[in-house]
């Protein structure tokens, strides 16, 4: 407390400890809770996607306030089931004793954990003695869900398992609602103080961070410029590729002085003045045109150095291939991840497409070295193997949409956060310049690069993930009467 009221004052700390005296003194006086394993747990894996080797010790472990059963069944259904009434159905033929006996509720006691890998459902049943709320119902459910989307059956029942078990009978004193109740009138006190000095201090080391970058790019530049001048003045404007870097030099200049206006605003802030969100974001934007000024004038070298076969003619075409290669090598990743679709046609395409441009690199390279082609046609032709991936990457795009999506407004809801992705305009993602020839001379959106695809699959299937998370809780048209405390929710 000495150190909070440096902080924050005496007052503010005293009237802290007015609060916490008497929030102390009710936990203190609160009961404990008790902690038992469950009293059985049944598996039915009808779906056969469960270790119960890793499965069943797991569960015995897990912790419940009050005995309960814990009940697992998986089936093999499909997106347009009804898992509620396919788990009552169940329970009716081959385990009525999950069902009281005035055949209404789910049994006293009784947890049931439900999956459907196909259908890709998950659903939560309870005694009366043992529900909970509908969103603590979906909230034992999202703790499960990222591991099923991943097909960790087993991981994904355990987690969801563990979570019913911190949830289900759990005494006032530990809910949710009580500790934010509780804790709030505290973090009232002091977050007026806290937070403000918290963002100043953030935002401070946020600006000096950007301001290290800035001057680390602009120092380079800087010392470079003359060379820069010179690599400039010797680039053949006959060529498409060396006039278009030109017509970027031209405005090179400029650009400079801009960014030095930029780093004498930002040295000139005082330490107060850093901790404005105004001059985090001025000095970003110092940062950013260094950095670019510094992709700018590297690309401007080899552009000398390759289109006029100069002595560094081949480090410079090394950092030409750098995106493609690094394009190559993520295809296999990609493709392994989960929803990837790594046995499709398309899949195939693109690995026989890596394999085929590898030799292809190596082809170009050679005949570089010996004169055979111009700088201008391997640059072409790296161009047109960038295109031919991009085709490529769409078309797998297609097949993992076709794959996940279960209609048309999800598959529609996905592709367009693949376009976003490869435009650059999604939330998620920022286009930054490729500090390359063909990344100079082309727009950012040209290529599709593998990096691209993986944020915006992840983006879709994320988008359309939470799309889905709606919760069912009726037992369709053969539940009856039944009313047992229960739901459902896709993954």
């Amino acid at each position: 407390m000495g150190i909070m009221r440096k902080i924050i004052g005496p007052k503010l700390a005293g009237a802290l400890l007015l609060l916490i005296a008497p929030l102390a003194i009710l936990l203190g006086a609160a009961p404990a809770a008790l902690a038992v394993p469950p009293a059985d747990v049944v598996v039915e894996d009808r779906a056969g996607v469960l270790d119960r080797n890793t499965l069943i010790p797991a569960v015995q472990k897990i912790e419940f306030y009050e005995p309960t059963k814990v009940a697992v069944y998986t089936y093999k259904g499909s997106a347009a089931d009804n898992l509620n009434e396919e788990v009552l159905r169940f329970a009716r033929a081959e385990h009525p004793d999950w069902i009281s006996k005035d055949g209404q509720k789910w049994a006293d006691g009784l947890f049931i954990f439900a999956l459907d890998p196909v259908g890709r459902h998950v659903g939560t049943y309870m005694g009366e003695d043992r529900k909970v709320s509908l969103e603590q119902r979906a909230d034992i459910q999202d703790a499960a869900k990222e591991l099923l989307r991943d097909a960790q059956w087993t991981e994904g029942t355990i987690a969801g398992i563990r979570r019913g078990a911190e949830l289900i009978n759990q005494p006032w004193y530990r809910s949710t609602a009580f500790l934010v109740t509780a804790w709030g009138a505290v973090g009232a006190a002091v977050a007026g103080a806290g937070t403000w000095l918290l963002v100043r201090w953030r935002t401070r080391v946020g600006s000096r961070k950007e301001i290290a970058r800035g001057d680390a790019n602009y120092a380079n530049v800087s010392m470079d410029l003359q060379v820069t001048e010179l690599n400039a003045s010797t680039i053949p404007e006959s060529s498409r590729y060396g006039s278009t870097v030109l017509e970027k030099h031209r405005t090179f200049l400029s650009r400079y002085n801009t960014a030095t206006g930029l780093s004498n605003q930002v040295h000139a802030l005082t330490p107060r003045q850093l901790g404005r969100r105004s001059s985090l974001s001025l000095a970003r934007q110092y940062a950013d045109a260094a950095a670019e000024l510094d992709a700018l004038d590297d690309v401007i070298a080899d552009t000398n150095a390759l289109l006029n076969r100069g002595s560094i003619w081949a480090t410079a075409w090394d950092r030409q291939l750098a995106p493609f290669r690094s394009d190559l090598a993520g295809i296999e990743g990609m493709l392994a991840k989960s929803h990837g679709e790594g046995d499709s046609a398309t899949a195939a395409a693109l690995r026989s497409f890596r394999d085929r441009s590898q030799r292809d690199i190596e082809r170009w390279t050679a005949e570089l070295s010996d004169g055979s082609i111009t700088p201008e046609t391997a640059l072409d032709r790296l161009r047109d193997a960038r295109t031919e991936l991009s085709e490529l990457l769409k078309s797998h795009a297609d097949t993992v949409i076709a794959g996940f999506a279960r209609n048309e407004r999800e598959a529609k809801l996905m592709r367009k956060e693949m376009e976003e992705a490869q435009a650059g305009t999604g939330k998620k993602q920022r286009r930054s310049y490729e500090p390359s020839i063909l990344g100079t001379v082309y727009p950012s959106y040209y290529f599709f690069s593998v990096p691209t695809f993986n944020s915006g699959f992840s983006t879709g299937v994320s988008s359309v993930s939470s799309a889905r998370g709606g919760s069912t809780t009726g037992y369709g048209g053969s539940g009856g009467s039944f009313s047992g405390s229960g739901s459902s929710s896709s993954f």
